[in-house]
């Protein structure tokens, strides 16, 4: 019986390989720019983000442009003056827009595509002077679709995105984020006990936690065609050594740490591509909340993991038979993104 389920399992997991995408849906960002007589934005998705909408097309992306962002002063629709569609980043949509300012007064922003999105998905809204003064920041959601800026000829600074908010994002990012799910599993399922996951856990949280801060801080920049592979690699390493290693963790808290390390300039990258670190100026708190909520998720998902495991390790044959299975597995989909990724 244990063998039969052992079997249907591996059968489905090799199916959801192909079928889940190892990308963490639902981050996007816009980064307006109000001078005195334009308001400009850059607004970047990823392009698996966009599939969803019915008239996005790779050959001609800007189809949707018209419904990417509605601004308005006041209750005044602005129309477009100008839209430049960026091809440079290989896995990145990247708009940018231009509207004619008329007058001051509240400026509010919204999505016209959030309600085509996936489930859950935020935009990351950042309004700065045209000399750099913040106006304010805030999270759209299909939730809470609009913002709002004063942008009178007194400029006063806006309330920024909260820490709840960056720290709820943070967790959603580690339960979404599937091949940092995967690499944690790997390291979890041959662990002897809650000593030995802690050790590990806490060398990966340090080691992360360094590359996110200097790659949010821009004094580490790593472009993410490199990282992700490095990141499904670190997967697929995890899986071999298990099975090679065959349940003994030798040097794993070292290598724990390295892998952190890659992991880390990953987490970075989804701040960066909602426009954190683009300046010094309020980095701190969004860097501090969104490092503690994928800590959050990342512990909520050891303790569920970690006492299964050590209570499966019970079974006759869990140690002979379902973890080598796992490990290979986690070897397959962690080789699957490697190449998927190599190839984009």
């Amino acid at each position: 019986m244990f063998t039969r389920t052992l079997l249907l399992a591996l059968l489905l997991s090799g199916i959801a390989i192909r079928s889940v995408s190892a990308h963490d849906p639902g981050l996007s960002s816009a980064i307006v720019t109000v001078s005195d007589r334009e308001i400009d934005a850059v607004i970047t998705f990823n392009e698996s983000d966009l599939e969803a909408v019915q008239d996005f097309s790779r050959t001609q992306p800007k189809q949707i442009a018209a419904n990417l962002l509605r601004v308005k002063i006041g209750d005044v629709l602005l129309p477009i003056a100008a839209t430049e569609y960026e091809t440079a980043s290989p896995n990145n949509a990247i708009f940018k827009m231009r509207w004619a300012r008329s007058g001051s007064g509240l400026l509010r922003i919204s999505s016209g595509l959030i309600d085509q999105l996936p489930f859950g998905h935020r935009q990351f809204v950042s309004v700065r002077a045209a000399a750099g003064a913040n106006l304010g920041e805030h999270l759209l959601s299909a939730r809470e679709n609009e913002s709002a800026f004063e942008i009178g000829s007194a400029v006063a600074p806006q309330p920024r995105a909260g820490f709840a908010e960056f720290f709820f994002l943070g967790v959603r990012h580690i339960l979404t984020g599937y091949d940092h799910l995967l690499f944690l599993f790997g390291i979890l399922i041959v662990c002897s006990g809650f000593g030995a996951a802690a050790r590990i856990i806490t060398c990966f949280t340090v080691a992360h936690s360094i590359t996110l801060a200097l790659a949010t801080f821009n004094v580490v920049a790593v472009s993410s065609r490199v990282v992700e592979p490095m990141i499904a690699a670190s997967i697929v390493y995890v899986g071999v050594e298990n099975l090679w290693m065959n349940g003994r963790l030798r040097w794993r808290e070292a290598l724990t740490f390295t892998f952190g390390l890659i992991h880390g300039l990953g987490f970075a990258s989804a701040l960066r591509e909602m426009g954190i670190g683009t300046s010094g100026i309020g980095v701190a708190l969004p860097l501090f909340s969104f490092n503690l909520g994928v800590e959050a998720g990342q512990l909520a998902v050891a303790a569920c993991i970690l006492p299964l495991a050590l209570k499966l390790k019970r079974a006759q044959n869990f140690a002979r038979v379902a973890v080598p299975a796992f490990s290979l597995i986690i070897a397959l989909a962690g080789a699957y993104w490697l190449f998927e990724r190599i190839a984009a």
